[in-house]
């Protein structure tokens, strides 16, 4: 059995928790009869290569992986705001079970995952919405081009989580609400004059901006053919929503302004783990890079 899972990306400014899409950068799980984990690519030498791997942990939730061996490519940056974790657990639960129902896969794996949103993304592709345990894909892909700053340093979810506060205001509820209704409206219609309205928060990106400087950095000066900025998931990665026809360009200045990071110029993946499987590992080629690396 191989597997592919792509990289992930939640919240989208308003949708906290809620709201997430699938990127064209993917990790890549095969399994084969054997014994033991290897583990190439992101995480290499730091991810555990035994039955604590995340993705192991995720395959024994619906099969025995005894008499298994795994081997991961891992292609999607660790604890950035990427969804590497989520990428993980797909390939887990899809591997072990490839013909159960998305919303049976995010039941099993999201108390392990923490975050459905990053998780329904992975399983599915496209632009997905998460509540209470069910799914709602509701575009293959993104009216703008998604490019991602992905800064050198890293955060733990769990950490960013707890800067938030437990309460605020009702106008800042308001205001979110408010891009929330423009965030689903712009994706389910493909419109980018409402995404581009749509990409900011008062739920949580104030209060993680300590930890993603990359975040107020750019929209204060925000680069060409930019029409939205948030953070990816907790960050402290940050996306540009780059109008089609200036994409290059907005990618090829944030390379020249932001030399010590990497940018990723990258499109919405319209499949998930689920649709990118095969009980032949001939059958799925090592996947050309969907990615422009404008520095690595």
């Amino acid at each position: 059995m191989i597997v592919r899972a792509p990289a992930t990306s939640a919240n989208l400014g308003p949708g906290f928790d809620c709201a997430a899409v699938a990127l064209e950068l993917w990790s890549t799980l095969e399994i084969t009869d054997g014994q033991g984990v290897e583990i190439t690519g992101e995480g290499a030498g730091e991810l555990p290569a035994d039955e604590t791997n995340l993705a192991v942990r995720a395959y024994a939730l619906a099969a025995s992986p005894a008499g298994k061996r795994f081997r991961f490519t891992n292609g999607i940056p660790l604890e950035r705001g990427l969804g590497s974790s989520a990428a993980a657990v797909a390939l887990g639960l899809v591997a072990a079970a490839p013909d159960a129902a998305p919303e049976d896969l995010l039941a099993l794996g999201v108390e392990l995952e923490g975050h459905a949103d990053n998780l329904a993304a992975a399983l599915c592709g496209g632009a997905c919405l998460t509540w209470q345990g069910r799914i709602a894909r509701i575009a293959a892909d993104v009216p703008l081009v998604p490019v991602v700053v992905v800064p050198a340093a890293r955060i733990k979810t769990a950490a960013a989580r707890k800067a938030l506060p437990e309460r605020v205001s009702h106008a800042d509820a308001a205001f979110t609400a408010a891009r929330a209704a423009l965030l689903g409206a712009g994706l389910a219609a493909g419109r980018g004059d409402l995404l581009g309205a749509a990409f900011e928060d008062r739920l949580h990106e104030p209060y993680r901006a300590p930890f993603a400087p990359l975040l107020e950095a750019l929209r204060t000066e925000p680069p060409p053919g930019a029409a939205g900025i948030c953070l990816s998931g907790s960050g402290p990665a940050v996306l540009v929503w780059a109008q089609p026809a200036d994409a290059d360009a907005c990618a090829s200045a944030l390379a020249a302004r932001f030399p010590a990071e990497q940018v990723l110029q990258l499109a919405v993946a319209a499949t998930g783990a689920l649709d990118v499987r095969s009980r032949r590992p001939e059958a799925l080629r090592p996947p050309r890079p969907a990615a422009t690396n404008q520095r690595t």
